[in-house]
């Protein structure tokens, strides 16, 4: 059976991004890894052994182009206008939140908020199947 172990992004800026996905998520730098061509930087925290991993590839000074497709990643939290009232005091600048309910049955609590080079992340509500 296949384990999800991390999602790899690429990013521009190592410190601006370590800084947002510290101060959002509370992700911490889990390991390093130097080349000469690009570095991984692979981060976590204690909720779970899944890990985000940072690729910058060094001489880069363009953004990367996300293109047109819809793709996000997806953290949960256990009281999510709490969340959205600290990433608001942290100047995140969430979007606004979201009671997700098509034919009027709650499937799921939302906001979404952009790192530093554009990529979304959702931050769900713990309920139902989003635990």
């Amino acid at each position: 059976m296949a384990k999800a172990i991390h999602s790899m992004i690429r990013v521009l800026d190592e410190d601006r991004s370590v800084a947002f996905y510290s101060k959002a998520f509370g992700l911490s730098v889990a390991d390093r890894l130097d080349f000469p061509d690009f570095t991984l930087v692979y981060m976590s925290n204690d909720e779970t052994g899944f890990e985000v991993e940072l690729t910058i590839n060094k001489g880069r000074t363009e953004s990367y182009d996300l293109g047109d497709g819809y793709g996000h990643l997806a953290v949960s939290v256990a009281d999510l206008a709490a969340e959205h009232a600290r990433f608001e005091a942290e100047g995140l600048n969430p979007r606004k939140l979201v009671e997700f309910a098509p034919a009027g049955e709650l499937v799921g609590r939302f906001f979404f908020v952009a790192d530093p080079d554009g990529y979304q992340i959702e931050v769900l509500e713990r309920s139902g199947r989003f635990q």
